[in-house]
């Protein structure tokens, strides 16, 4: 059956692009409601950027690993990524921003979120048991304990690699790792394909939704 068409624009097209959009709106909903969110952020065939003022991370650790998702079309995608992962963080001006491309009639769509943007510690983004899939990372960072090891076996400072992990991500239990008791990076600057986390929590929350590529840096 056709899409509904009005004014030129097939409307069934329309929401299937703007599907990444629409999830991290009902996502950020729930942690609206709940005042903490245990949750998984990703968008399909689509990396997003994220920026923040410093990071402060207490048991760290790291290791190489492959994402596998898929492409708007169907088709299956997959990208090389460091994990990165913390037993606790707190994220001083956080800022994460994803552009969905090619949208009829519009172009590009921007979702941009914006927390905890406080010197005060307890206003700031909290999260425990934090993965962050990066792409590429830029920041001014000290490592504090730091030590290497072997993924699967020597991680003991900070989370180890997650439960049920490989139906997710390709992950070398064997391969190289890095840990620290903690981390501080300063004018973080990352791009990811997925972020995890069991709690989130994000004071002062703002969300805006916008025409146009509009991203965090």
């Amino acid at each position: 059956m056709e899409s509904q068409v009005r004014g030129g624009t097939r409307w069934k097209r329309f929401a299937v692009v703007m599907v990444p959009s629409v999830a991290a709106t009902a996502a950020i909903g729930v942690a609206l409601a709940q005042g903490a969110l245990a949750a998984s952020f990703s968008v399909s065939g689509q990396s997003f950027k994220v920026s923040a003022d410093t990071l402060h991370g207490e048991g760290f650790s790291q290791y190489g690993a492959i994402d596998q998702g898929y492409t708007l079309t169907g088709e299956k995608a997959l990208h090389p990524v460091a994990v990165s992962a913390f037993n606790t963080a707190r994220i001083k001006n956080m800022c994460q921003s994803v552009v969905t491309p090619n949208i009829p009639l519009l172009g590009s769509v921007s979702l941009q979120l914006t927390a905890g943007n406080s010197d005060d510690e307890t206003k700031q983004v909290h999260a425990e048991n934090l993965y962050i899939d990066v792409e590429d990372l830029a920041a001014d960072a000290t490592f504090h304990g730091i030590d290497i090891g072997v993924a699967g076996q020597d991680l003991n400072k900070g989370p180890k690699m997650k439960a049920g992990e490989v139906s997710q991500k390709q992950a070398n239990p064997y391969g190289f790792a890095q840990q620290a008791t903690s981390a501080d990076l300063n004018g973080v600057e990352q791009t990811a394909w997925a972020t995890t986390a069991g709690t989130f929590k994000l004071p002062g929350l703002r969300m805006k939704l916008q025409a146009g590529t509009h991203e965090c840096y």
